[in-house]
Order: structure tokens, then C-alpha cells, then sequence
């Protein structure tokens, strides 16, 4: 039925589909929703501690029998710079004045730690089937403890030269993650963001330069775009935007309405709300700011000084500083329940290449 088979040999899974890991718009139950419809089920462990980690692992755990993949961050972490982080603020000081805000009002600093020992801790306590990373690999030394855990290793490449780093590294399966894909940008041996390829083209160069398994990413968002991964040489695809209007995901109501009425023009890479290069549809301090800013300080530090605001403009029903990740696709997203999406997903992919080949 699939033209290739070492996914679902790998993560012993119905579909070879990915849920995309998207911190801050899910949790475990978009996990198991994904899984109990034949997906490999992705919880975003970037904004957690390792005490909620465990418990989101453990709920996962009682309710599906499925395979789990555990997603983190494994940026460097860098310290906030002072003298970026006060013209951060006063860029934005117009806007904390409109809310009513006091622009000189200390704020917590933004949660996005990387994978670290206590995190690794866990994942030898939990042994999730897969784990993968995003932003290069952490360094041997954790690395060598997940893979003694059991666990296989799955990591985001933008471009080839990532991809071939990343297997030398002892990546076991890779996503190849194109320019249309939401959320940030898997880039970690570049930072030039116009030199990021699309799925079409990144695929197939991908999977001439690896031997392990490749997952498409970005801009697949039904059974066509499944069944075009295929041709390309992947063998699986991951899949967030398409997912992000299910019922058992974390969006707010004013987040739902701001991403059924995006279209395929809504979405930019944007640096301003994090830091880092992320693909949105486009809110109001992007457009004003960006999309990218050269005062946006270094990640996650460019979250600190949007995050109250964030919180006030919420409470009158905005997303204006809210991060709005999706990627080129979101028109193509529907409200359905995730279970259900997914095997519509894999029946309509397989419908198109049965054509395709008959």
C-alpha cells in the first residue's frame, strides 16, 4: 500500500504520518487523538518542565497504547543582553502604553530551555519510542544516554548540508523541513533565511544525500500532498498546521477564527515574536515591526517583552502579539476531530497513489 515501508517498521504505527510537535497549541490530547487514528503522536516538550513532561507522558501513556515521540529544543541558550532587551522595550513602549501597560514593569523571562540533563533524566525514566529534536542535535554526550534509553532519534534539517550533518551525528530518521512548514524554522547550520528551500525542492536532494528514512514537512496538508511526498522520495510526512482547528487542540477562540479565515498569503517568516525565524500568519506587531526586526533580541528573549501584552490583548478577544504559528497550507485545515482527520489524510494519500500507479 505504502511505497515505503521503513516508518511504519520504525515507529510500529498504522500511517506513516507525523503529528508536528507545536508547542503552546497542544498537549496530550491532540497526542492521543492522532494516535488513536493510526499517527505517530508528537507532544512538544520545549515550554515544559520535567515535572510536566512526565505528567503529560504518563496521561498519554493511560489512555492510548501508541508509540510516543518526546520534541525538544536544542538550541544554544544565550543570556539576555541588556542593552537589546531596553530597545526591545522601548520599540514596544507605544503599545504597552495603549493597553495601559507600565513598559518599565519587570517580566518574567521567556521558557524555552533546551534539552538538558534533567530533561534527558526524564526520558530515560519515561523511554519514549521516539524523541526527536529540533534546532541540530543536543551535545554526544546526551544524545549517546537517549539513544542507551531505547529511544529512536529524529531531528529537523532545512536544507542538505543540515541533513547530512545530521545523520554523521547518529540521526536515525530525518524531517526535511521546507520553507512553507509552520512554526520555527528547524535551521541550525544557517542563519539566511532567503536561502531556505521549499519541500518540493528540499525532498528529493534530501533523500539523495541520506540513507535513513526522510519525513517531509511543510506545506502537506492532504492526501495530494502526502501522495507528492511519496513521489519525492519521502517516506512519511509530518503534519501540524492541518491539524491545528481539531477540537483537541489548545488554540483560543480568537486564534481558531484568525487561522479559518487566513488564506494562502496569510503566513510570514517572522523573528519578532521569539527571536528566531518562524513561519505565522501575520498579526498585527509583525506587520508593524517586522516580520523581521533587527531589535528583536536574541531567542527566546524576544517573547519576554511581547508577553504582557500578549496577556492584555488576549483578554479583549486579540491576537495581536499572540504567535499564531501555521504554515503556508493553514486554509487547508478543517474542524474535525483529529482521530478522524488523520485517517481521512492517510485514505485520501493512498486513494492518489493507487491512481497514480494504476
Amino acid at each position: 500500500m505504502w511505497p515505503d515501508r521503513r516508518l511504519l517498521q520504525l515507529f510500529k504505527t498504522e500511517f506513516p504520518i507525523v503529528l508536528a510537535p507545536m508547542a503552546g497549541a497542544m498537549d496530550a490530547e491532540l497526542v492521543i487523538a492522532a494516535a488513536q487514528g493510526g499517527a505517530l503522536g508528537s507532544l512538544p516538550c520545549a515550554l515544559l518542565s520535567a515535572e510536566k513532561a512526565r505528567e503529560q507522558v504518563n496521561i498519554i501513556r493511560q489512555r492510548v497504547s501508541a508509540p510516543v515521540n518526546m520534541n525538544f529544543f536544542c538550541h544554544k541558550a544565550v543570556d539576555p543582553d541588556p542593552r537589546r532587551e531596553a530597545t526591545w522595550r522601548q520599540r514596544l513602549t507605544p503599545y504597552y502604553r495603549e493597553l495601559g501597560l507600565d513598559p518599565s514593569a519587570p517580566i518574567n523571562a521567556a521558557n524555552r530551555a533546551p534539552f538538558d540533563a534533567a530533561l534527558c533524566e526524564v526520558v530515560e525514566e519515561l523511554k519514549p519510542e521516539i524523541v526527536s529534536f529540533h534546532f541540530g542535535l543536543p551535545d554526544q554526550a546526551l544524545l549517546s544516554r537517549v539513544k542507551a534509553a531505547g529511544c529512536i532519534v529524529m531531528s529537523s534539517a532545512t536544507t542538505v548540508k543540515e541533513a547530512i550533518w545530521l545523520e554523521e551525528h547518529g540521526t536515525e530518521i530525518i524531517i526535511a523541513q521546507g520553507a512553507e512548514a509552520g512554526g520555527h524554522r528547524g535551521m541550525f547550520l544557517t542563519d539566511n533565511i532567503a536561502e531556505q528551500a521549499g519541500t518540493f525542492a528540499l525532498v528529493p536532494q534530501v533523500v539523495d544525500a541520506v540513507k535513513v528514512p526522510v519525513v517531509a514537512a511543510g506545506g502537506i496538508a492532504d492526501g495530494r500532498g502526502i501522495a507528492a511526498a511519496f513521489a519525492l522520495g519521502a517516506s512519511g510526512v509530518q503534519i501540524g498546521t492541518a491539524y491545528l482547528r481539531c477540537p483537541e487542540s489548545k488554540l483560543s477562540a480568537p486564534a481558531r477564527i484568525a487561522l479559518a479565515q487566513a488564506r494562502d498569503d496569510s503566513t510570514v517568516i517572522t523573528n519578532v515574536m521569539t527571536g528566531r525565524p518562524a513561519r505565522g500568519v501575520a498579526n498585527r506587531v509583525m506587520r508593524e515591526v517586522g516580520p523581521i526586526s533587527p531589535d528583536a533580541p536574541a531567542f527566546p528573549h524576544a517573547a519576554t517583552g511581547l508577553a504582557p501584552l500578549k496577556a492584555a490583548a488576549e483578554k479583549q478577544g486579540k491576537v495581536d502579539f499572540t504567535n499564531l504559528w501555521a504554515g503556508q497550507a493553514v486554509r487547508m485545515g478543517r474542524e474535525m476531530p483529529a482521530a478522524e482527520l488523520t485517517r481521512a489524510l492517510a485514505g485520501a494519500a493512498l486513494a492518489r497513489m493507487s491512481q497514480m500507479t494504476g
